[in-house]
């Protein structure tokens, strides 16, 4: 079974049997038949000084990550991350998105926010450090909830699940509440506040399913799933046009076909809690 482990532990630099993963932009060198490419292949091509970042190892296998100031289209195609995901799947969907959630950090965080020196990597971990001041400067991740809302139809028949579509982003698909956690908050009281906020419903039953990151949204950004009922199941979403355009609840046993793609967390909820009216394996995905 193909595994990959994250970690920062390598020391030097890559070797030529190594796997590596090239970012420019919010573009990632594509896996080319389900292999990532080998730092060998890059030999012959000005990447422009390219500086890498172990990110961990696949099978055994060192992987690595860089960014590169243009894209070599020589070395095969440059596709935006949710795509990779969509057709290349498990692991490969990981090893892309801690690359480019990686790679965008570092060429974020360049300089020290307390006197402007230039950071320097800390070996071995995924942070910085000022060589002035000393400040540290580690990778902090940007934690956002979602929520699978549920209630007992009125007047009986499948229980129904709260769907809503967003003003941003693939406006076309139903998907599930969700937000940034903000200072100060947990998961759960983030969770309580985004449904309030976003559709006026009060909930109950909170009850956490899995995380993933995601590297569409921006650098450390993990997500973290939950399940929940409706304080009132005859309450009615309400949405405020701003984030959200529509709001509807759908029974668990007809749900639209327009959904989040299977390697989402957002459709691993929905798929969970399908599962309780279409006991079928084939609709689960496991996180």
């Amino acid at each position: 079974m193909t595994r990959f482990v994250p970690d920062a532990a390598a020391a030097g630099g890559p070797g030529p049997a190594d796997r590596c993963v090239l970012v420019c932009g919010r573009r990632v060198l594509a896996p080319v038949g389900g292999e990532l490419t080998a730092v060998a292949d890059l030999d012959g091509h000005d990447l422009g000084g390219i500086g890498w970042v172990s990110i961990g190892a696949l099978d055994g296998v060192r992987v690595w990550a860089g960014g590169v100031p243009e894209r070599v289209e020589a070395l095969g195609a440059w596709r935006g991350w949710p795509a990779i995901a969509a057709e290349a799947g498990e692991p490969l969907a990981a090893i892309t998105g801690r690359a480019l959630q990686i790679v965008t950090w570092r060429q974020t965080h360049r300089y020290c926010g307390r006197c402007a020196a230039e950071l320097a990597d800390v070996p071995g971990e995924h942070a910085r450090r000022c060589p002035s001041c000393a400040l540290y400067v580690p990778m902090q991740l940007s934690p956002a909830v979602l929520v699978a809302v549920r209630r007992t139809a009125p007047g009986g028949g499948a229980d129904e699940l709260l769907l809503v579509r967003h003003t941003y982003g693939p406006t076309e698909l139903w998907a599930l509440v969700a937000g940034f956690v903000e200072a100060g908050e947990s998961l759960e009281e983030a969770a309580q506040r985004e449904v309030g906020e976003e559709v006026g419903l009060a909930i109950d039953g909170l009850a956490y399913h899995g995380s993933q990151p995601w590297a569409m949204s921006g650098p450390g950004v993990v997500l973290a799933g939950f399940h929940a009922t409706s304080s009132d199941p005859a309450a009615e979403p309400v949405v405020d046009g701003r984030e959200l355009a529509q709001a509807r609840w759908f029974p668990l046993d007809a749900l639209p076909a327009e959904l989040p793609p299977p390697y989402s967390i957002s459709r691993w909820l929905i798929d969970a809690a399908a599962l309780t009216v279409h006991p079928d394996p084939a609709r689960s995905s496991s996180a």
